[in-house]
């Protein structure tokens, strides 16, 4: 594909990732986990099964979408620097990798509630503090695969400032979206008080992530520039 058709895909990824994402973090917990009431949480799962699986369906087609977009992204950037293109994308397949494992844990909720017979031995009180277990060590997890982001972010920010090809505006918004995730991230795996991400973290966060795809999908990139800096890097590279 030329630049530009690589570039405009990785924003169409960029929308599945955002679609799929909300389906699978916020609509279909926001249908079914009640904070503070495992009983009732676990009946809704029980009671509105297909929705849940649907929210694992969401979260698989986010994984396989970063996958390929890890990839685009590399091949975007690797003119300005191989070398952390590579740590760009290497990090953001960490991540990938820690939410798929992760995954585990819905599945094991669905056993518990799907009465299987290791489930017997629990009485129902039981059995929903398990449910509840699973459900936030599935938020943990999350948070821990974020904190690997963080580096992709701090990284993509350098890359897309330096590149030349792309606004160096979308850059800066990354790199104080980095940070954002980064003490976000820290915070709620290291500080048990710690609550809702302050809108002064989530506003370059949420900025970014949707300028960046925007302009990925409206302007694509300076294909000419890009172009320069290719020949640069094989020619540093010879």
């Amino acid at each position: 594909m030329s630049p530009k058709t690589t570039a405009r895909a990785a924003g169409i990824l960029y929308l599945v990732i955002t679609v799929a994402a909300i389906a699978a973090h916020f609509y279909v917990p926001s249908n079914l986990i009640v904070p503070g009431d495992a009983a009732t949480t676990a009946n809704n799962i029980l009671a509105s099964e297909p929705l849940f699986r649907v929210g694992i369906g969401s979260e698989v087609i986010v994984l396989l979408a970063e996958v390929v977009l890890s990839v685009i992204l590399y091949v975007l950037l690797k003119p300005v620097n191989q070398t952390l293109s590579l740590l760009a994308m290497v990090s953001r397949l960490v991540m990938t990798t820690i939410h798929g494992l992760n995954l585990l844990n819905y599945y094991f909720v669905l056993l518990l509630l799907k009465g299987t017979a290791f489930a017997t031995v629990f009485d129902p009180s039981q059995l929903n503090a398990l449910v509840s277990l699973f459900l936030d060590a599935h938020g943990v997890g999350f948070t821990i695969g974020i904190v690997f982001l963080t580096i992709h972010v701090f990284t993509l920010g350098y890359l897309i400032f330096q590149s030349g090809y792309f606004p160096k505006v979308l850059g800066i918004l990354f790199l104080l979206a980095g940070l954002g995730y980064l003490i976000d991230s820290l915070a709620l795996l290291l500080f048990p008080a710690y609550g809702t991400t302050p809108i002064y973290l989530a506003l370059p966060i949420t900025i970014s992530e949707i300028a960046f795809p925007l302009w990925l999908l409206i302007k694509g990139l300076n294909v000419e520039r890009w172009e320069v800096r290719a020949r640069e890097a094989v020619g540093l590279v010879a």
